[in-house]
């Protein structure tokens, strides 16, 4: 079960725009994260890759977390607002619910629900 602090301490992370730092800090060398229904990706590396990937592909992203963290048990859920800006100045937004299971203070599973027609409005 993770400690109150610990799932605090990710969320900043996150709000303060430290994306890829987040997953090498407190991901598992196991972990796996789901988009949607999608297969996952598997392995803190390829996550931390995966995440640079995304932030290359925009002049900015930033995160807002909608609400406090739920913490029962080895699950935490957020809800979380992102807003990506690509290099044309052009801002769109994704409304997320983060689903996570965590091992200790280490994430090992996260899943992503969102409507991904939100990026096209």
């Amino acid at each position: 079960m993770p400690n109150r602090d610990v799932v605090e301490a990710f969320a900043k992370h996150l709000e303060e725009g430290d994306f890829v730092g987040a997953i090498e800090h407190f991901y598992a060398p196991d972990a796996a994260t789901y988009e949607n229904d999608a297969e996952p990706t598997v392995g803190r590396d390829k996550l931390a890759a995966k995440e640079r990937g995304v932030l290359a592909a925009f002049k900015q992203v930033k995160a807002v977390r909608i609400g406090p963290s739920m913490v029962e048990g080895d699950h935490v859920a957020t809800r979380w607002r992102f807003s990506f800006t690509n290099a044309e100045g052009v801002t769109r937004t994704l409304d997320e619910i983060a689903w996570q299971t965590w091992r200790g203070d280490q994430l090992i599973e996260e899943r992503f629900y969102y409507d991904p027609k939100q990026l096209g409005r």
